[in-house]
């Protein structure tokens, strides 16, 4: 259950190894449980990945690194993933060659600069070593990129969950039991609708909550359900520690939007621009936000609210596919009254960094002005808690797209159905039956 919140399994299949985990449970609450379980199916298929995208590891570099410079494949085995690890290899193979991290081909040493350093190899097989230390450079870079990507797509998804470690999580099965199903009800693909994102908190991750005892460890629970009566149970000093890690997770996700940041994009529309790379923009704008939520959380609980007439920071709203929005407008629903505010406001992390000025005041004025309830929208405090839900079995999903039948969705998967892009020639044939499609779908123009 553990490996589940590095993953993406359904909050059924929580459900059901939950059951599966000797804890004891009352007939009512066995009955919620088993209802989720049993909604899988009796053949428990899905078309949809149980995992988010994981970069591609440095396998093939590493087998690269040992034919050239005679390392032992097994003692860097452990390194494939670690962009520390690696660079360190690179500076060690590098040395005896006069090579470091960020020197490109060009400044490698001629014939006479390789006598001078004692490089004992010639002109091939050190041109072979150089060439191969800069491309292991770029690609350690690239890694860590996408490893840092990932961190924050599922920081933005499930919160703090990465900090658990796996005896903590075995320690207390009931906070666990809680804790691994709100990251599978926070992890849920997104469907093309007008109504918003669900409420991760759901009668089951209810029940689950209330069973809980006051010895629970609430430190666990406060990692992916950081609202003020959970923050509240924790001692000062992990009160203060959770501000920390909310407020520099906040700050690390406001430096990278800053440099991202497009000012062409009108933001009172906020419609992607051709040439921006929109799906690292909306993880890391979901990653600031659910950081800056949490932050707002554990200062309401510590009574440290007040912080906020000195600066406070907005939200930062996710850039749109023209089609959706035009699905909005072809509705009347418009867009989100949220945007207006974020447009009318200072750029967050441009209050972050102290180059402009934005209070509590400034952002509850704003606010007023867009006739947005500052208080229940999470601008000037803690969110307001949406109505606990029913369970629903989770839907296959193509492109935000609900199908009936998962074996037709990973067939309209491949095909690049509802996608945006050209479909591949080879499904060009297929003919979609009607019932398959079992949501609406966004009509208007492609995304520019």
């Amino acid at each position: 259950m553990h490996a589940s919140l590095d993953s993406r399994l359904r909050p059924e299949d929580i459900a059901a190894l939950i059951l599966d985990s000797g804890q004891n449970f009352t007939t009512d609450q066995r009955h919620l449980l088993l209802r989720a379980k049993n909604s899988r199916g009796p053949w428990w298929v899905s078309s949809m990945s149980s995992d988010f995208t994981r970069p591609v590891d440095a396998t093939r570099q590493l087998a690269t690194l040992t034919r050239l410079f005679g390392h032992d494949p097994q003692a860097i085995a452990g390194a494939v993933a670690d962009p520390d690890a690696l660079r360190m290899l690179a500076v060690d193979a590098g040395q005896p060659i006069d090579w470091a991290p960020g020197r490109d081909f060009r400044s490698r040493l001629n014939r006479e600069g390789r006598s001078l350093a004692g490089i004992d190899l010639s002109k091939r097989q050190y041109n072979r070593a150089w060439r191969f230390l800069t491309r292991l450079d770029a690609k350690v870079t690239r890694l860590d990129a996408e490893l840092r990507k990932r961190e924050l797509m599922l920081t933005g998804r499930s919160g703090l969950a990465a900090d658990i470690t796996a005896d903590r999580f075995a320690a207390d099965p009931a906070a666990a039991s809680f804790v691994a199903y709100v990251v599978a009800r926070k992890n849920l693909r997104r469907q093309f609708s007008l109504s918003g994102k669900t409420n991760p908190m759901d009668e089951i991750a209810a029940m689950l909550l209330a069973r809980l005892p006051d010895d629970a460890d609430w430190w666990m629970v406060s990692r992916v359900h950081s609202v003020p009566e959970v923050v509240q149970r924790l001692t000062p000093v992990q009160q203060g520690e959770l501000i920390g890690r909310w407020s520099t997770l906040m700050r690390a996700a406001a430096d990278i939007l800053a440099g991202a940041w497009d000012p062409q994009v009108d933001r009172t529309l906020m419609i992607v621009r051709r040439g921006m790379d929109s799906s690292t923009w909306n993880t890391v704008a979901q990653a600031y936000n659910t950081a800056r939520a949490g932050w707002l959380n554990a200062l309401a609980a510590t009574g440290t609210l007040d912080l906020l007439d000195v600066a406070c920071p907005g939200k930062v709203m996710r850039l749109m596919a023209a089609d959706l929005a035009q699905w909005h407008r072809s509705t009347g629903s418009g867009v989100d009254p949220d945007t207006a505010v974020f447009a009318a406001l200072p750029l967050p992390w441009e209050v972050l960094s102290g180059t402009t000025s934005c209070t509590r005041d400034d952002v509850a004025r704003m606010c007023s002005r867009f006739e947005v309830d500052a208080v229940k929208r999470g601008w000037v405090g803690p969110r307001a808690v949406g109505q606990v839900t029913r369970f629903e079995p989770t839907p296959e999903l193509v492109h935000g797209v609900t199908i009936a039948d998962p074996v037709w969705a990973g067939l309209l998967r491949q095909a690049g159905a509802f996608s945006g892009k050209k479909v591949r020639t080879d499904h060009e044939n297929v003919v979609v039956p009607v019932d398959v499609i079992a949501s609406d779908r966004p009509s208007g123009p492609k995304p520019q």
